[in-house]
């Protein structure tokens, strides 16, 4: 046995645990963590609901869109119009998730604005509404 051993206090396992007052401490932190946490997690799940895509972004505005999904001229066969308003994330979300047509769209239309969402890229209008969507 060497000089050190000697001269240090041996610990016991219960020297090792955490006290009662430690452990309910840590307690309460986490507790107010995820009350902290669930109301913002819920109002982010409100706001992407809430977020708007505009088919075709304003930029494009007047353009038809191909039932791809490519922003064509006006009377390009097969094309449809563009979206009268913005679509929200809501009709999105149905869209995409249920290949389901949110109510008064047409079909056909559905079919091509989620095609033209699908196609969109960082920095274009709407791209951060629907990658919050698909975060989900």
């Amino acid at each position: 046995m060497s000089s050190d051993d000697a001269s240090t206090p041996k610990k016991s396992v219960a020297d090792a645990l955490p006290t009662r007052r430690t452990v309910l401490a840590l307690g309460a932190v986490a507790a107010s963590t995820v009350v902290t946490v669930r109301p913002a997690f819920a109002q982010t799940m409100g706001s992407v609901i809430n977020c708007e895509i505009p088919v075709p972004s304003q930029q494009l505005g007047g353009q038809y869109i191909a039932v791809d999904g490519s922003v064509v001229p006006p009377g390009t066969p097969g094309a449809v119009p563009p979206a009268g308003r913005p679509l929200t994330g809501e009709e999105v979300r149905v869209m995409l998730h249920s290949g389901a047509t949110p109510p008064g769209m047409d079909p056909e239309a559905a079919q091509a604005y989620a095609n033209y969402i699908r196609r969109l890229q960082s920095g274009m209008s709407g791209f951060t509404c629907y990658a919050s969507l698909m975060q989900r």
